[in-house]
């Protein structure tokens, strides 16, 4: 078992480190908690020490990141892995050093966190299913429903922030056209195309749901829905045409999330629509242009997606990559 292999090379390690090496029971104590961590990452996947790859320590370092461990901390693991892995090399129980031309954590960004394909979809469709029902409010739910969707899609569609689509105005959108006005941070702004569900949903948004919402529970005229309808800029509205606030927006993020076994915040959207490019083969300047990002190494954090296709594009494609 994964276990037991990785029992004695971790025990034939630290007598190494004991006997030939010299260290402190301190130092020992360390290198026996740091590659214990990796080793138990490693049997989640059912792989030994010695078969670990490159790919396996770059996520398991990605996953201390991601836990909020500090970069101190994470230098000190990989540095751990470095010397098991030389001082197997040495001893010839292995031929590939997986930890060879890992960067320092210095230079990584934690990845953002992204929803899979098929959550994203269970989260689209969520509000259609939540709100759905009879009686007297039947209305204002299909209403709620119809918002819901398409501040969804267009979340993900033009990978918006939060104070993106609360500020987002009805003059800013150009749905014929398939594309949107946003206003981003330091005011500036940028073009965002919206594909064909975006437009489908805000198309039945701006159709009824918006009037509806406008109107508010209490309208006493036509006339006032009418007022109310022109009077508010804003493309989002809530009940009675007031202005959403970040945390609605984060509930009904968190709700519709849900149906996909995931607790999803706004920003996880914007950092899928922006993953989901990238796997499907987009440059990163598009992908910085969308997000906004002024400058492309803040993009670059997606760099490893696109090194991911890039090999599988060139293992399927290039008739010397695969051994013969």
């Amino acid at each position: 078992m994964a276990s037991q292999a990785n029992s004695r090379v971790l025990s034939s390690f630290l007598d190494y480190l004991r006997i030939e090496k010299g260290l402190a029971p301190l130092s020992i104590s360390a290198y026996t908690t740091d590659i214990s961590q990796f080793s138990e990452f490693l049997e989640k996947r059912k792989r030994p020490l010695l078969t670990a790859r490159r790919t396996d320590v770059r996520d398991f370092l990605q996953q201390l990141f991601s836990n909020q461990v500090d970069g101190r901390s994470v230098g000190r693991k990989l540095s751990a892995l470095r010397h098991l892995y030389r001082y197997l090399l040495l001893d010839k129980k292995l031929e590939h050093d997986p930890t060879l031309n890992i960067e320092s954590p210095r230079q990584w960004k934690v990845l953002p966190k992204a929803l899979a394909r098929d959550e994203m979809e269970a989260t689209l469709a969520a509000p259609l299913t939540r709100h759905s029902g009879g009686g007297h409010n039947a209305k204002e739910s299909s209403a709620l429903a119809a918002r819901d969707r398409a501040m969804l899609e267009v979340f993900y569609a033009g990978a918006l922030r939060v104070s993106e689509i609360i500020n987002a105005r009805l003059e800013d959108l150009k749905l014929e056209a398939g594309y949107m006005l946003v206003r981003g941070k330091g005011d500036k702004e940028r073009v965002v195309p919206l594909g064909r569900s975006a437009q489908d949903a805000l198309t039945q948004y701006l159709g009824q749901a918006r009037p509806a919402l406008a109107a508010g529970k209490h309208s006493a005229a036509l006339a006032s829905v009418a007022v109310s309808f022109i009077n508010s800029p804003l493309l989002f509205i809530a009940r009675g045409g007031r202005k959403l606030t970040r945390q609605r927006i984060w509930q009904m993020v968190r709700a519709a999330s849900a149906a996909s076994g995931r607790i999803a915040s706004p920003h996880m959207l914007r950092h899928s629509c922006a993953t989901h490019m990238v796997e499907n083969g987009a440059d990163l300047r598009t992908v910085q242009t969308i997000l906004g990002h002024a400058d492309i190494s803040t993009t670059q954090v997606y760099t490893h997606l696109a090194l991911d296709r890039l090999r599988t594009v060139y293992q399927k494609h290039h008739p010397r990559a695969k051994a013969r």
